[in-house]
């Protein structure tokens, strides 16, 4: 069992490394091109900030969904919750060969260390939610915002190697700039969001969670939640939809050429 001390102390050089903005990718032979930042498409948040580099680090970008053009869509989870459940939920996802996003409280990974392996193993992709999920991060200090996002990173080097390339906020879709900056400062260029909620963390049922991904367009991003049973009811469902509306849930990383 990995013990919480091998993981609380900060990476010094969170606070020194410089990311540019997403770059424009090429699509793979046979592939349709993806949409980012700087192919002018509008999958920019509402909320980024200037570009100009502060204190050293460039704030994150954060994307809320894909090219409108494009047939893919994201099912992004937050990692948290019953860890029983959200290996079957990641079980049903592979059954319908199906790559998710996982966006990990850090906390939930110290409490279940083997499960950032078993997302990983499974093909999926995983980033970071925080360390601690506060209510809403935008509330918090800059450097207590900055430290919830660094603490996870450090949890998901520990276990994986990696701090993956998304960081996810709290409390709100969208990140306010001081978020944006401090993930920046944590080392990430990279900030996901969403354009469909289904308030699955609400234990709403299974028909409202599937009728909630009614509002899916292409290039969507969906907020999903592990470890919740209404949504691992719902999974079948919403990917039953998702096909008959011709769509294909992809990696983040895939949908955004980061992979």
């Amino acid at each position: 069992m990995l013990q919480a001390g091998l993981v609380t102390g900060l990476l010094s050089a969170c606070g020194s490394e410089v990311f540019k903005a997403i770059p424009t990718p090429v699509a793979a032979p046979g592939k349709t091109p993806v949409s980012t930042p700087n192919a002018g498409v509008t999958d920019l948040s509402r909320n980024r900030p200037p570009a100009a580099v502060r204190n050293g680090y460039t704030p994150a970008v954060e994307v809320e969904h894909g090219n409108r053009g494009s047939a893919n869509v994201v099912l992004s989870f937050q990692g948290s919750g019953d860890a029983r459940i959200a290996r079957d939920m990641l079980h049903e996802a592979e059954r319908a060969h199906v790559r998710v996003t996982v966006l990990a409280v850090g906390t939930w990974l110290l409490a279940h260390p083997f499960i950032a392996h078993r997302i990983l193993h499974g093909g999926h992709e995983l980033g970071n939610q925080t360390y601690s999920h506060p209510a809403d991060l935008a509330r918090l200090s800059p450097d207590a915002a900055y430290e919830e996002i660094a603490r996870c990173a450090t949890v998901l080097r520990k276990l994986t190697g990696t701090p993956g390339t998304w960081f996810r906020t709290t409390g709100s879709p969208h990140a306010s700039n001081m978020v944006l900056t401090q993930a920046g400062r944590a080392g990430y260029a990279h900030c996901l969001s969403y354009d469909v909620e289904t308030t699955d963390w609400t234990d709403p049922g299974a028909a409202h969670i599937v009728a909630a991904v009614d509002k899916v367009q292409h290039g969507s991003v969906i907020s999903l939640h592990l470890g919740h049973a209404g949504t691992l009811a719902a999974l079948p469902q919403i990917l039953d939809h998702l096909r008959q509306k011709g769509l294909t849930p992809v990696t983040a990383g895939e949908m955004f050429g980061l992979t």
